[in-house]
């Protein structure tokens, strides 16, 4: 088991000392070699990955393509133009337009788009239209952004939640009657709780006076990538209920988004660099530790925990939210997905949901977390690690136990 946790820490401590998007891959591929080096991973471990991940990857990939395509045509950017005229009010009003735009984007798009398309758009925003006050701003926006992305309404608003649902056999409709009500609630306890936390600065009552930002105009171009976006968005729950897979659908939407920017004479290098391919090679690689971790025991453990505990769901999703927060939500996800096989909906959608609260309780909790950071650096906004901790402990521990009880009720 030494060998294993030892390979795990050392995946983490590279993912969060080394400033680079790169990072978590290189610390998960890292510690895949050092688990096989030490016999606690095979290369059957290998091959498991490649078959149980390359749909659900297929479908994240062509997301974040479809994403990547949408920002360059200048969708995101027209963010700027709804949210501008709502800081000519309280800043009030601003916060609470930026956390519902960043939810809408997480639940139909994915977390990670609403983090890091929306997160750099505010923040710039913020410069232009408060350029005197903006520094007080920026940080309580930022996790406006960064909070909002809660518990996915819907399986393709997470990618771990994709693979796990997949692996578990939850339809997409499944998954949506039962999660849907749970992130609504989670969404109001969060807002709240963070709206509390930042309750000084929201009182500012004064409006914006810097210059609005340039209104950008949609060509057909980028009404051809709206209509493509929420024509496969709308046939996932088609799809799930006649039992066919999503991925299929994600993969011609994005062929068609990536066209119709090429078409826009849209450069491929900057469409390509809006897509996370670190992502691959990180899920790959924790994927393998997480198996690794279940091979010496760990799974074995969960497993007993959550047979004579008297509160099972309430279990499963505090282990899953503290596993998340300290070794990231993809290898806990996956270690749960190996526990929980066979077992109630209602533990594994437990499982999701302290995965998707966890996070926020330490950077390292998710890809998105570090991304989210990395991106405020490098817009030269820092968030002290003390200042993540009391947010996150403030906003995620209520949220948690509201999501849960939620979850009681629908199942």
């Amino acid at each position: 088991m030494i060998i294993a946790v030892v390979a795990m820490i050392v995946a983490l401590v590279i993912a969060l000392a080394w400033r680079t998007a790169w990072a978590p891959a290189v610390g998960a591929l890292v510690g895949v070699a050092l688990a096989m080096a030490g016999g606690v991973a095979v290369s059957m471990d290998i091959e498991d990955a490649l078959a149980d991940l390359w749909r659900p990857m297929v479908s994240i990939l062509a997301m974040m393509t479809t994403t990547s395509c949408a920002a360059e045509l200048g969708i995101f950017s027209r963010l700027a133009s709804a949210i501008e005229p709502r800081t000519r009010g309280p800043v009030r009003h601003a916060f609470r337009f930026v956390f519902a735009i960043a939810a809408l984007t997480a639940a139909l798009l994915s977390n990670d788009a609403a983090i890091l398309l929306v997160t750099p758009v505010v923040i710039e925003l913020l410069r232009t239209v408060y350029p005197k006050r903006n520094p007080k701003f920026l940080v309580p926006f930022a996790f406006a952004a960064f909070v909002a992305a809660g518990v996915a309404p819907l399986p393709t608003g997470n990618p771990m939640n994709l693979v796990v649902s997949m692996r578990a056999g939850i339809s997409f409709n499944t998954y949506a009657v039962h999660m849907i009500p749970v992130a609504i609630v989670g969404w109001i306890v969060a807002y709240l709780m963070l709206s509390w936390i930042y309750r000084d600065v929201l009182a500012d009552e004064a409006p914006a006076l810097g210059a609005a930002p340039p209104i950008v105009p949609l060509g057909g171009h980028a009404f051809v990538v709206l209509a493509t976006t929420a024509a496969s968005i709308v046939s996932y729950p088609v799809l799930a209920a006649l039992h066919e897979p999503i991925w299929p659908v994600a993969a011609s939407a994005a062929a068609i988004c990536l066209a119709t920017a090429l078409h826009r004479t849209v450069p491929v290098r900057k469409i390509a660099a809006g897509v996370s391919w670190e992502i691959v090679p990180f899920l790959f690689g924790v994927f393998v530790l997480a198996t690794a971790l279940a091979r010496v025991g760990v799974t074995t453990q969960l497993t007993t925990l959550y047979a004579t505990t008297p509160a099972p769901l309430p279990t499963v999703a505090t282990v899953g939210a503290l596993g998340s927060a300290l070794i990231d939500n993809h290898p806990m996800a996956l270690l749960h997905s190996l526990v929980l096989a066979g077992q109630p909906d209602r533990l594994v959608f437990a499982a999701l949901v302290g995965g998707d609260l966890g996070p926020r309780l330490l950077p390292i909790g998710s890809l998105a977390g570090l991304l989210w950071a990395h991106a405020l650096r490098r817009q030269g906004v820092a968030v002290p690690l003390s200042t993540f901790v009391r947010v996150g402990l403030i906003v995620t521990i209520p949220s948690l136990v509201a999501s849960i009880l939620t979850l009681w009720l629908v199942t």
